[in-house]
Order: C-alpha cells, then sequence, then structure tokens
C-alpha cells in the first residue's frame, strides 16, 4: 500500500532519494521501479531493514528494480548525511513518532537539495482522534503514536522550514475504518472476527484494485481519509535572500 503518489512528487534518472523511516521498504521499492535512481532506505528498526533487503534483491534478481538502493539504520533526528545530500525525501507516517517532529523536520530540510521535493505524510486528524479515544493501547505503547496533527499545524510547520507546500492529497479511508474496528475490539485480540474479516478485504481490494472499490475509496477520502500528504519545494526566494 502506496501513501506518497509519486508523479506528484517526480524521481528522475541519477537522483538520490531518500526514505526517512521506511519501514519494510514499500515505497523504497517502487522508487526503485520508478528509474534509474540511487535509493537510501532509512530505518531505526533493523528488523524492518531485513524485510525491505529482501525484496529490494528479489526485485533486482527478477529485473524489475531500475536503480539501486542503500539500507541504513539510522535515526531520524540525526541524519548520517551531509547537507543537501538527496533530490527528493520521503518521510511516510514517521513524524507521529518521534518525540521532537521540528528536529525531525529540520534534519529533512538540511539534508534536502535546494531544488529538492520532499513528500511528508501522518494519520489525518479525525479517524486518528477516535482511535486514541476508544483504546490506550492503539498509542501507549513502545514507539507508538506521541502526538495527533491537524492539517494547518502540519503546513506550518513545513512553511517555518523553508518549504512550500505545492499538493495536498488524502488516502486510504477505508484503512481508517479497520483501526476503528481494532480499537473497538481490542489491539491485542487478533482473533476478533470483524476486524479480521476487514482486514481480509483490504488485502484483497491492494491485490485486485477493484475499480468500484477505488471510487468508494477516493469519495471517503474527501473527509475521512486515514493519512494526509503534503508534498513541499525548499522555498526559492527564502534561499536567494540567504
Amino acid at each position: 500500500m502506496l501513501t506518497i503518489d509519486y508523479e506528484l512528487l517526480g524521481i528522475g534518472d541519477g537522483e538520490r532519494l531518500l526514505d526517512v523511516g521506511c519501514g519494510e521498504g514499500r515505497h523504497s521499492w517502487e522508487a526503485c521501479k520508478q528509474g534509474d535512481c540511487l535509493v537510501c532506505a532509512l530505518d531505526l528498526e533493523q528488523v524492518n531493514l531485513k524485510k525491505a533487503q529482501h525484496v529490494l534483491w528479489l526485485l533486482d534478481k527478477q529485473g524489475e528494480s531500475k536503480g539501486k538502493w542503500l539500507l541504513l539504520k539510522g535515526s531520524m533526528l540525526s541524519l548520517p548525511f551531509s547537507d543537501a545530500s538527496f533530490d527528493k525525501i520521503l518521510c511516510s507516517e514517521v513524524l507521529e513518532h518521534i518525540p521532537d517532529d521540528c528536529q525531525g523536520i529540520a534534519e529533512l530540510v538540511r539534508v534536502l537539495k535546494d531544488d529538492g521535493t520532499l513528500a511528508v505524510s501522518v494519520p489525518s486528524y479525525l479517524p486518528e482522534a477516535i482511535c486514541w479515544k476508544l483504546s490506550n493501547d492503539y498509542h501507549n505503547n513502545s514507539g507508538g503514536h506521541v502526538r495527533i496533527y491537524k492539517a494547518p499545524q502540519l503546513l506550518s510547520k513545513l512553511r517555518q522550514n523553508n518549504l512550500d507546500v505545492y499538493a495536498v492529497r488524502h488516502k486510504h479511508a477505508l484503512h481508517s475504518f479497520y483501526w476503528i474496528s481494532r480499537c473497538l475490539f481490542g489491539m491485542n485480540n487478533d482473533k476478533a472476527l470483524i476486524p479480521s474479516l476487514y482486514h481480509r478485504f483490504l488485502v484483497w481490494d491492494i491485490e485486485t484494485k477493484s475499480k468500484p472499490v477505488r471510487l468508494l475509496d477516493d469519495f471517503l477520502n474527501n473527509f475521512f481519509s486515514k493519512s494526509i500528504v503534503l508534498y513541499a519545494r525548499k522555498s526559492r526566494k527564502q534561499n536567494n535572500e540567504g
């Protein structure tokens, strides 16, 4: 399940892309399919990096990857790269986990080239707030969510860090209902029938890309999306003034 739209981000041949908090690497895999770029996937969890490595290796073996890739263990709060290292940066569903999101955003901007672009996604306010109300287990755990974003708050933080947002998208509304069902029936109750059945439906949807379901998801994204995605560039005006 991809949250970032690569047509909006744009990945050119020869560019360097950073996937911060890559998880199991779903966005890194897709980036490698897009073009002859270098993808750096970074995450704190070694288990995630091993899973990402396995899939990236399979893409290479099957001839599906056009790009090159590199995996690194590291923190978003102190990125192990020099200034202006990357043309494109992805940060999907990460900021809500880290204690100092302002420092995290500043680090993203530091390693982004002056003409580079950045895509950031976080959980949307309404379904996230509902989940927090329904279940303490949803967020009170190691590595869980530490804040809920309203769209204007995230937009303001990006602008304060010399970024111009050029597109906003809302994604994965149908997944909102899955997480609400998990909260209702118990986050740790893996045998709960309704969440299990709904999860099967979501997997089926991802695999089949059913047009009617896609249309329903697009409609629901207008008011109950699971994630909000902001696409931004470094401000040319401020760069020139500096």
